[in-house]
């Protein structure tokens, strides 16, 4: 597969007059878009939305800028040639809401293998939670890339679908109607979690919620409700937190006000600041509360006590997202409207484990 990412600059003011053959032009000035333009006899502007966005030029006009940039050697970082013959930057955009969480490693890992075997590179963006941080990334990188990955995207619905019609997109950790999917169970992995709490006598469940704008913390507490119903619990909600450890930090004191004998916690980094808390303040976990995660981040099993959560494949979100975001520029179509879901599980370790607190962990459902 021939690939050529070379870089794509504005022409200096003194290089708008181009000479009439640009090949002939004296030996160490370099190439143009200007020069292209005349060559493929196109308007300068045409050449540098090749450039930038193919798709927005017909296969022939950027056929013929092609090769003329060939033939002045002027080369730009956004064309390429694949070896289906389609122009492309063989570059996918990969956003992320925070790229210290340790959930989203696995992630980026499965995502950046999946894109390099089909010979894409990732072009990652940390948009920190925020969807303006997000909207802006996108702006610079989307004239970059011949598609986008979004991970638990805070934008609007509206904002993701009018990414969609830009470029090939896929949403991970969250469900947007009209666009490709990929999310993981969350209510099989939550129900699982109440179903362990009330299984050991939990009457009264907390859920720390996470941002208010995240999806999938959307699903896990109407999963917590439900559940809560069939089993005849009192359900109780903290929140929203940060989703990290200083929002478990600030979970807890709100907890302690009014505590229950145990807590389902967003994600692993709320439980993780939420128990640092709990035996700051004098109490045990789980002799005062069993706490629950979510993700099953790296080290859970060192903490002490061991972390029990609710497991996502986060290495298989990014390795299904990426497979399908390359289908899709080659030109596939997606086969279903509903978002593809992967199955979770959760894991009992100590820190749920009322009735007996050093028995070895277990995987349920």
């Amino acid at each position: 597969m021939n690939q050529d990412h070379s870089r794509h600059e504005a022409a200096p003011a003194d290089q708008e007059s181009a000479p009439a053959q640009p090949r002939r032009r004296s030996r160490g000035k370099a190439p143009t878009i200007y020069d292209v333009a005349k060559l493929a006899g196109v308007a300068p502007s045409t050449v540098s939305r090749a450039f930038a966005r193919p798709g927005r030029v017909s296969y022939e006009t950027a056929e013929r800028i092609r090769e003329a940039a060939d033939e002045l050697g002027y080369r730009a970082r956004t064309i390429s040639r694949n070896a289906d013959g389609r122009t492309g930057s063989q570059m996918i955009a990969l956003v992320v809401t925070d790229i210290s969480n340790p959930a989203f490693f696995d992630l980026i890992r499965g995502a950046e293998e999946a894109a390099a075997e089909a010979g894409y590179t990732l072009l990652l963006a940390n948009s920190q939670e925020s969807d303006r941080r997000e909207r802006e990334a996108l702006e610079r990188v989307l004239p970059l890339v011949d598609g986008v990955l979004l991970t638990s995207s805070r934008m609007s619905d509206s904002a993701v679908r009018m990414t969609a019609k830009q470029k090939p997109t896929i949403i991970m950790n969250r469900a947007v109607s009209g666009v490709v999917s990929v999310v993981t169970d969350n209510p099989t992995g939550t129900r699982r979690a109440v179903e362990h709490l009330a299984a050991q006598g939990c009457k009264d469940i907390t859920y720390v919620a996470g941002p208010e704008a995240s999806w999938a913390d959307g699903m896990r507490w109407r999963a917590v409700r439900e559940a809560g119903v069939e089993q005849h619990l009192r359900i109780h909600r903290i929140g929203p937190a940060s989703p990290t450890v200083a929002g478990g930090r600030a979970a807890a004191l709100a907890w302690a006000e009014n505590r229950t004998p145990a807590v389902i916690c967003y994600n692993d980094l709320v439980a993780m600041g939420f128990v640092r808390t709990v035996h700051e303040l004098g109490l045990s976990v789980p002799d005062d509360v069993a706490v629950i995660g979510y993700d099953n981040i790296m080290s859970l099993s060192f903490l002490s006590p061991s972390m029990s959560t609710i497991a996502a494949p986060m290495h298989a979100v990014g390795s299904t997202a990426a497979k399908n975001l390359v289908a899709m520029i080659k030109g596939a179509l997606p086969t279903s409207n509903r978002p593809l879901v992967l199955p979770t599980k959760l894991v009992v370790r100590q820190s749920s484990d009322i009735k007996g607190r050093f028995r070895a962990p277990s995987a349920v459902g």
